[in-house]
């Protein structure tokens, strides 16, 4: 499995302060798809505490977790499926204190071959700082994802 991240350049206005993260996975798309979209999965690879993890996986469906850092901390998370294209992309909607809209991540799934899946994952934000932030929480995710499929997907 390789694992890429692409640098992030330093935000301009222009490019609204986005980043991409890229991996190639060791599952097809079908897999990584269940993953990220099967409550119970996901809550198993995402560091959900368990039984939080609620999903309507459809345009305008709600979604909420509730997160749990490597020291407990608990936060909830909130928002709604913008594009839901199984298998291919999937465009979530969070909701974030004192913003207006929501903060949108993509994910696209390519499929390289029967047991490969290169997942790019992109996100602008308003500033460095939740650049830098969701970044972080973004590679968190895509380890676990990573992890899980190593561990729990037979292929």
């Amino acid at each position: 499995m390789s694992t890429d991240q692409t640098p992030t350049p330093a935000p301009t206005p222009a490019d609204g302060l986005s980043y991409t993260l890229t991996r190639t996975l060791d599952a097809p798309a079908s897999k990584v798809w269940q993953a990220w979209t099967t409550p119970d999965q996901y809550a198993q690879w995402a560091h959900a505490a368990p039984g939080s993890v609620e999903m309507d996986v459809r345009p305008g469906g709600p979604w909420k977790a509730t997160m749990r850092t490597p020291d407990g901390t608990e936060f909830p998370l909130t928002g709604s499926y913008v594009e839901v294209s199984e298998n291919q992309a999937l465009t979530i909607g969070m909701d974030v204190p004192g913003r207006p809209d929501q903060a949108t991540m993509t994910l696209e799934l390519t499929e390289q071959g029967p047991r490969n899946t290169l997942l790019v994952l992109r996100q602008t934000c308003d500033s460095v700082e939740e650049r830098e932030m969701a970044e972080e929480g973004s590679g968190m995710l895509l380890d676990g994802l990573e992890g899980f499929l190593e561990d729990g997907v037979q292929g």
